[in-house]
């Protein structure tokens, strides 16, 4: 098919499209190459052929030596880049598989003066050849649906910031596959009403090429079919709810963090055994919505897999976006069996204004919260109040302790400090970065042809990503929740977080 008589004259057009597919191509051959999985003969089959369609495409020696130069660059890259741990030979086999149907078809019709070179070059252009939203030679633009007003806002600068700076380290070297990363974010204000317009904004002025990063439960419940109908990426959302954690998994859908059903059977189990606390006087508190649902029903399956009922488990509500913790207060003091610890899922300020109503009426009362309260906007606010308010309160986290030492952290915080001077490293800003990074190992195994099936691909063949955090990082096509571990954190009277044995 790529072989053919060799025009006299053959037009610079035909030497650019051999040189743009020498980009596509030649990594592919390379990553064939160095996957003993593949059969030789099925990779030097096609690497012959293309090396016809250089020398046909080639109106002289100059352009026959830079072409073939630049497809062994190409082709050594992809070599590299199995060598080096970025590829996975199973994804490369199904790249290779489609590069042999593509060669195996007729060529496509060309202009009548055509040279056989300008048709084996046609048909050697993979099935998805046409524009990709969002994907330039130059850029990927992601868009990210967060809310810059409302309670929840101090969490989704933070989570937005932590992106921003995993994206601005990648673009400083070069980007992936020679595109830089940018990210565009749209305003919710945590409203679920006003996610769609912020979703529609970025997919259809935008043309973003996925969605990374939106925040919240609620929201994710309108955003999440949104995506899936356009069969567009939503990634690492900031949440741990079941309408992004789906059995079997939606197939565009996939998460970093822990789930609140983990997170509060951690926090459950840490009651029950660590701080020896009677079931029936731990009370949950969370927002009267899917979150505060999701985040009840999360304690109340950490209460049957321990065996207890949980029937009789108290339930505080507050309304979303507002700081009015009256209702939840009053119910709290009226209960006959004392209360002495409860799991808390909400956002920053309602969970610190709760607090702060409760700490001198129960002096002594354990606050255990997820990770979505955001951490050190909740210690910075209980500081401010004074040394007894930040007693007993513990987060779950879904990364590390951001005051470690450990690998990951410490190259955050130098990415931080040259991409944002002066910012203070938070807990979510930290897991900002490590979902970035989690997204980025995958588009670089991708390599230069990239769409959204060829990223669903590579994510789910991510195998015991080690990022540093004492635990890998692992995707499958049953699994799209990279991280299954939950961290502890205790705040201490300096309001600074102290990790703690959650087991």
């Amino acid at each position: 098919m790529l072989a053919g008589s060799v025009s006299a004259a053959v037009s610079a057009d035909n030497v650019s499209l051999v040189r743009e597919l020498a980009g596509r191509v030649g990594p592919i051959i390379g990553s064939s190459q160095a996957c003993t999985s593949i059969a030789p003969r099925r990779v030097q089959l096609i690497l012959g052929k293309f090396q016809q369609a250089i020398r046909e495409a080639a109106a002289n020696p100059n352009d026959l030596n830079e072409l073939a130069r630049e497809f062994e660059r190409n082709v050594a890259e992809g070599r590299a880049a199995v060598n080096g741990g970025r590829a996975d030979c199973r994804l490369v086999e199904r790249q290779l598989t489609e590069l042999e149907r593509s060669v195996s078809a007729p060529p496509p019709a060309t202009a009548p003066a055509a040279p056989a070179a300008v048709a084996a070059t046609g048909a050697i252009r993979p099935a998805a050849s046409g524009p990709v939203r969002g994907v330039t030679d130059q850029e990927i633009r992601f868009g990210m649906v967060i809310p810059y007003t409302g309670s929840a806002k101090e969490n989704g600068q933070s989570y937005k910031r932590g992106i921003e700076v995993a994206f601005a380290r990648t673009n400083a070297s070069g980007g992936v596959n020679g595109r830089m990363l940018k990210l565009i974010a749209a305003d919710d204000g945590f409203e679920p009403t006003r996610t769609p317009d912020a979703m529609k904004l970025l997919w259809d002025r935008e043309q973003v090429f996925g969605f990374l990063g939106n925040l919240g439960t609620p929201t994710a419940a309108v955003a999440v079919p949104f995506a899936l109908e356009r069969r567009v990426l939503f990634f690492a959302p900031f949440t741990g709810g079941s309408v992004v954690r789906h059995d079997p998994p939606d197939r565009y859908v996939f998460n970093y963090r822990p789930s609140f059903v983990e997170e509060a059977d951690a926090a459950v189990r840490y009651l029950l055994k660590i701080r020896k606390i009677r079931p029936n006087q731990i009370a949950v508190f969370g927002q009267n919505d899917d979150l505060g649902e999701q985040g009840f029903a999360g304690v109340a399956k950490a209460y049957r897999a321990a065996g207890l009922s949980d029937a009789s488990i108290l339930r505080l509500v507050y309304t979303r976006n507002s700081i009015d913790m009256d209702g939840a207060v009053a119910q709290l003091k009226a209960q006959k069996v004392p209360i002495r610890a409860i799991v808390m899922v909400g956002t920053t300020r309602p969970a610190a204004k709760f607090i702060e109503k409760t700490r001198d009426l129960f002096p002594g009362m354990i606050y255990t919260n997820m990770s979505i309260v955001g951490a050190t906007a909740l210690a910075q606010e209980l500081a401010m109040l004074g040394p007894r308010f930040t007693e007993n309160v513990i987060v779950t986290q879904a990364v590390p302790a951001v005051s470690g030492y450990s690998s990951t952290v410490l190259d955050f915080k130098t990415a931080l400090a040259q991409a944002s001077p002066g910012e203070t490293p938070d807990y979510i800003s930290l897991e900002g970065y490590i979902a970035a990074n989690l997204l980025i190992d995958a588009l670089r195994r991708c390599g230069p042809q990239l769409d959204t099936e060829r990223l669903v691909e590579a994510l789910e063949n991510t195998r015991n990503l080690d990022m540093g955090l004492g635990a890998s990082l692992n995707l499958s096509r049953g699994d799209h929740q990279a991280l299954h571990k939950v961290w502890g954190t205790q705040l201490d009277k300096s309001g600074s977080y102290q990790p703690i044995d959650l087991e």
